[in-house]
């Protein structure tokens, strides 16, 4: 293995963060996908997100199920706390994690097949519980390691490398998250590095679940004429709806400085979420009006990206469930486990 194996020496003069690390102390193994495969550009993406961000790396922790998407989390935090699940069984052993650690970073990494297939339901639960985690759909559109076939994301009339066009509508994660109460949805695209790291570092504050799809071409299934998750195709048709800024907190600085054609969203940390040239009938807080305008545009066939809902106000599963502000792996065993008479006296309060 040493042709694939990432030097130890770090150039001296690299960059480094609070915290003093360089952006190679961010990175993972070396990729084993296939040369040009969108999902390594969303890792480059991670790695610089959580760069910038401090995130002390055995702070994250990273979670996957099975597909070509479920092997990013190798490729990036080494030093980060790990978990390869089940197919489409990641959002249930997120929700385990969390329940134990809250204190940590979650980072979810799934792909179209996980998440809107097999895992469809472990999905829509994670939504609804508003689980405090960054979720990833690497979508493509089909399935990479079983040769091609459609994936529940794939769009109506979309073709296959074999000339088939696809028959059944698809599963819109963006939707799917608006209509189940997601409190932080967004879209972008693998090759646009600019606009996905800031959508990134907005998750990693958000208070609650952060959806983020991401169409990722897969350069050996699904990249030709007539595939709507090509390359070409979502370079032609995508359109960016805002441009987003992440400000992060710091000690105020006051200035008169004007707000045309910007949308400032604060978020629970203290941080701000800019929306730059914002069309006039969209706001993002809104989340009838950001269904409407996906409508609106979705009949010209446009793929539109951006963070396109957030809510920083609905509280998270712990706020929900009034669980312990120390982590569970944390409290003493008295407490987990008081006893026969604190299980009596509870049971008493049900009779």
């Amino acid at each position: 293995m040493p042709s694939i194996t990432k030097p130890l020496a770090t150039h001296p003069t690299a960059q480094r963060n609070q915290l003093g690390l360089t952006i190679r102390d961010y990175e993972g193994s070396m990729s084993t996908l296939c040369a040009g495969c969108g999902h390594d550009s969303i890792t480059a993406a991670i790695v610089r997100a959580l760069w910038e961000q401090s995130t002390p790396p055995h702070r994250i922790a990273k979670l996957s199920g099975i597909g070509c998407s479920s092997k990013t989390p190798t490729y990036f935090v080494n030093g980060a706390h790990g978990f390869n699940s089940a197919h489409g069984r990641m959002p249930a052993i997120a929700a385990g994690a969390i329940a134990a650690n809250c204190d940590l970073t979650y980072i979810g990494v799934s792909g179209d097949g996980d998440s809107l297939s097999i895992g469809l339901g472990q999905l829509s639960h994670a939504i609804r519980r508003n689980l405090k985690m960054v979720y990833v759909i690497e979508n493509n559109g089909v399935y990479g390691l079983t040769k091609g076939q459609f994936s529940a994301s794939a769009d109506l009339g979309s073709k296959s490398k074999r000339g088939e066009a696809n028959r059944m509508a698809p599963i819109d994660p963006v939707r799917l998250g608006l209509s189940l109460g997601a409190t932080f949805v967004a879209r972008s695209f693998s090759g646009d590095k600019e606009q996905l790291v800031p959508i990134l570092r907005a998750a990693l504050s958000h208070r609650g679940f952060a959806l983020i799809d991401v169409i990722s071409p897969c350069v050996t299934f699904n990249d030709h004429n007539g595939s709507t998750k090509s390359y070409l195709h979502t370079r032609r048709y995508s359109r960016q709806l805002v441009e987003s800024d992440f400000v992060p907190h710091a000690d105020e600085i006051v200035a008169d400085i004007t707000s045309a054609g910007t949308t400032a969203v604060k978020m629970h940390d203290g941080s701000t979420v800019m929306f730059r040239s914002v069309p006039a009938d969209y706001d993002p807080t809104d989340r009838a009006k950001v269904s409407a305008y996906l409508d609106q545009h979705q009949k010209d066939g446009q793929i539109l990206t951006g963070l396109l809902y957030i809510d920083g106000e609905s509280p998270d599963v712990h706020e929900m469930n009034r669980t312990s502000a120390t982590p569970l792996r944390e409290l003493d065993y008295s407490k987990l486990c008081p006893g026969s008479a604190a299980l009596d006296a509870l049971q008493e309060d049900y009779r």
